[in-house]
C-alpha cells in the first residue's frame, strides 16, 4: 500500500490527512488486495509524523445517487480518526481542516474514492468528514479510533461559504438529511466547537 500526502485548496500541502492506495493482485478471476493491515498502517502513519490510536468500531452506509452527507466530526473526548473506502460505486470525498494552530485551517481537499480505484483516505482528528455520491448507489465503509457520542458530534453545513467546497459539476442535485440541512455555518459555531 501507497501513501499519498495531499493539497488543499489554498494549494498548500495539507498535513494530516493520506490517500492510500493498495497493490492489486488481479487476473482473470478477480482481484485481491489487502484493504488493511494494522502494521504498515502504523508504520505509513509514523513515516508521515502522525500517532492516532486503534481503531474501535467499523461503519457501513449505502447512499442513493446525490445524497450527501456531512460535513462531520466530533470534539475531543471522543475525536475520531478515520479510514474511508468506497466499496460499490463512487462518491466525492471531502476533508475539511478546523485545527485553530493549521495554515490550511478551512481549507478542504476532494478526492474519488469508489469500487474501481480501491483507494481510501485516512482523515485524522481535527478534521470535518463529508461525501457525495456520485453513482446510482455507493456503499461506504469507514473505521474510527473512538466511538460515535451525541455529545461530541458536530456538524458544518455542506455549503458554508468561507469554505467554499465545489461539490457542483457531478449532474447532481444533492439530497440531506435534516440534520445535515440545518447544520450550523462556521460564523455560527463557539470557538470551543473546533480544535486547538
Amino acid at each position: 500500500m501507497q501513501a499519498e500526502s495531499l493539497t488543499a485548496s489554498n494549494g498548500l500541502p495539507l498535513q494530516g490527512p493520506l490517500l492510500f492506495t493498495p497493490k492489486i493482485f488481479e487476473d482473470e478471476r478477480g482481484f485481491f488486495y489487502e484493504s488493511w493491515n494494522y502494521n504498515h498502517f502504523k508504520e505509513l502513519l509514523v513515516i508521515a509524523g502522525q500517532d492516532q490510536g486503534e481503531f474501535v468500531q467499523d461503519n457501513h452506509s449505502r447512499s442513493h445517487k446525490g445524497v450527501l452527507r456531512g460535513l462531520h466530526y466530533q470534539l475531543p473526548p471522543h475525536a475520531q480518526g478515520k479510514l474511508v473506502r468506497c466499496v460499490a460505486g463512487q462518491i466525492f470525498d471531502v476533508v475539511v481542516d478546523l485545527r485553530a494552530s493549521s495554515p490550511t485551517q478551512y481549507q478542504w481537499v476532494g478526492v474519488h474514492l469508489s469500487s474501481n480505484n480501491h483507494k481510501q483516505i485516512w482523515v485524522p482528528e481535527g478534521f470535518a468528514h463529508g461525501f457525495l455520491t456520485i453513482s446510482g448507489q455507493a456503499d461506504v465503509l469507514y473505521k474510527t479510533t473512538d466511538y460515535w457520542n451525541k455529545d461530541c458530534e458536530r456538524s458544518i453545513r455542506w455549503n458554508d461559504p468561507r469554505i467554499n467546497i465545489e461539490w457542483d459539476g457531478f449532474g447532481v442535485l444533492p439530497k440531506l438529511s435534516q440534520k445535515d440541512s440545518l447544520a450550523p455555518f462556521l460564523d455560527d459555531l463557539n470557538p470551543q466547537e473546533l480544535f486547538a
